[in-house]
């Protein structure tokens, strides 16, 4: 049963989608049936230019397993970031 429960998130950045690089205002995330990858269940995430437009975006459908990954790369990617920048 798909749950439709989904986290908007406002974002502050550029992503990289059919038409090249548009500013980023919003990414919905969730945890449903994905409409492409191989999976029972996956994390998606809608990376948002224009919420009226549903094409003005870029769409991630990722397993659990990587979602987990994913988290510990960020987390990871900006302790050390934030420590080589603050010299």
């Amino acid at each position: 049963m798909c749950t439709w429960i989904i986290e908007n998130v406002e974002m502050a950045g550029s992503a990289k989608g059919r038409d090249g690089w548009f500013k980023l205002n919003q990414a919905n995330v969730y945890y449903d049936h994905p409409y492409h990858a191989p999976l029972d269940h996956a994390l998606i995430i809608d990376f948002v230019r224009d919420t009226n437009k549903p094409g003005d975006r870029v769409a991630v459908e990722i397993s659990r397993e990587s979602a987990l990954k994913l988290i510990e790369g960020i987390q990871s990617a900006l302790s050390v970031g934030e420590a080589a920048h603050a010299v």
